[in-house]
């Protein structure tokens, strides 16, 4: 069992000093795991513990399986710690599978035991026919290239030691060093798709070629090579172009596919499906604004740029009042409304507006456009409607609903980065109100400056 040694040494997978922490079912994988760890810790430099989960599946199997882990590892002064869950229960809240419901809770569990115990490492017993039968199973799933990699040797803190070891030399091991191990009844019935492939499709495989795990292990480093590659080329090009939440469509487009794909994996997540992917390359093509959902997240074509997660929301009308201060979390903004005397110095910029007060009409209120929207602002001989205004500066849609218009109950009276309308222009006399608009980074759970939503003063 050399090749083990070599196969944590080739992936840096236990440096000396490491605390590992080993799952342990109980069955010949993880027994053979566990048994090898310890009896090499000394010459790797490495201490090792135990983690065994009981998934109360399998009734008083499950609890004899646990038993027997404390057992050894008590007799053997290794470190074990244990937990369980329902996971059945838990499959059925989540409408989830019991096989991932039960894969979730363990990680979690081991990885809550790692920070426990101050483990770096979480090793598990995954061998090379384990990893021919993922690979199998992701080629009847249509599966691109990161499928057929197979389970990786090592992922964040979690390590595969005997991923290059098969089966048959865990069991010719088992049997040489008498380590005892429990059988799990479940891995003899075809009910999950993984014994079907293990019962009835690797046999055949290995008929025609009896080192067929061992061949797969071979390609799938192949492939892993190709894939962290292309890999390297999509994170470079997310670092070059993504930009507050979005992609240019030019650039984006001129990627070969397998990039794009890959960028829009990384930005999209892991569950995104090819025929997302195809989705989101047609929506590229679209010459008006249009978007698509793909897995709990909307992605947006507007104005030469793809928007991802961005909903289209508009401002919520909010009144103003005079010598009030509001602000609106969710959006970013803050608004401070003054009424000054008369005489005050006017000096109206994009964002900070003076009105004569004597002209409002009404309330005033902070909102987003709608339709129909024409604003005559000062300076301009022409009455315009907003869709014209924030066409000739090519603002996207989003944008455009997020730009504060200010009414009152005859019409717009400011618009946001454009100006006042000519009705309010300042005169020599009467009172002044004055309206201003700040972006802010406050959010619902970070008040600043005195400012709270809807709060008047």
């Amino acid at each position: 069992m050399k090749t083990i040694i070599d196969f944590i040494s080739k992936y840096a997978m236990l440096p000396r000093g490491a605390k590992v922490l080993c799952a342990v079912s109980g069955g010949a994988d993880s027994m053979c795991l566990l048994h090898y760890l310890d009896k090499n810790a000394d010459k790797l430099g490495i201490t090792v513990s135990a983690a065994h989960f009981n998934h109360r599946l399998r009734g008083a199997e499950a609890d004899r399986d646990q038993a027997f882990v404390e057992g050894w590892c008590s007799d053997n002064g290794v470190a074990c710690e244990v937990g369980q869950a329902d996971v059945k229960a838990f499959a059925e809240k989540n409408g989830i599978s019991t096989e991932e419901a039960a894969r979730q809770l363990r990680y979690e569990f081991l990885e809550k035991c790692a920070d426990k115990l101050g483990c770096t490492a979480i090793a598990t017993a995954h061998n090379s026919d384990d990893n021919a039968e993922t690979v199998l199973l992701n080629l009847t799933r249509g599966s691109g290239a990161k499928g057929l990699c197979g389970i990786p040797p090592k992922r964040d803190r979690f390590i595969r030691p005997l991923l290059s070891t098969s089966r048959s030399e865990i069991e010719k091991y088992l049997a040489e060093n008498g380590v005892p191990h429990v059988e799990d009844s479940s891995n003899a019935a075809d009910e999950y798709t993984r014994n079907i492939i293990r019962h009835r499709v690797m046999p055949v495989l290995r008929g025609i070629n009896p080192a067929f795990s061992a061949s797969v292990m071979r390609a799938a480093e192949l492939l892993r090579d190709d894939e962290e590659y292309l890999d390297s080329l999509a994170a470079n090009f997310i670092k070059d172009f993504y930009k507050n939440d979005s992609l240019p469509v030019s650039e984006l487009a001129a990627l070969p596919k397998p990039i794009a794909a890959r960028v829009l994996r990384k930005i999209c997540g892991r569950g995104l499906t090819a025929q997302h992917t195809q989705a989101v390359l047609e929506l590229m093509q679209t010459k008006n604004v249009s978007h698509t959902d793909i897995h709990g997240m909307r992605v947006t074509a507007d104005k030469g740029r793809l928007y991802f997660g961005r909903e289209l929301k508009s401002l919520p009308d909010t009144e103003l009042v005079p010598n009030g201060k509001i602000i609106l979390p969710e959006h970013g903004f803050a608004v401070e409304c003054e009424l000054m005397p008369t005489g005050s110095k006017v000096f109206n910029s994009l964002n900070t507006f003076f009105f004569n007060y004597d002209s409002i009409c009404g309330t005033i209120s902070f909102t987003s456009r709608k339709d129909g929207d024409k604003i005559r602002l000062i300076g301009r001989n022409c009455t315009k409607s907003l869709k014209d205004l924030f066409s000739e500066t090519k603002m996207t849609q989003f944008e455009r609903n997020m730009t504060p218009v200010l009414r009152d109950e005859k019409g717009i009276i400011a618009v946001y980065g454009f100006g006042v309308a000519q009705r309010c222009a300042v005169g020599s006399e009467g009172a002044v109100l004055r309206v201003m608009i700040n972006k802010t980074d406050c959010t619902g759970d970070n008040y600043q400056n005195g400012y709270r939503y809807e709060e008047r003063y």
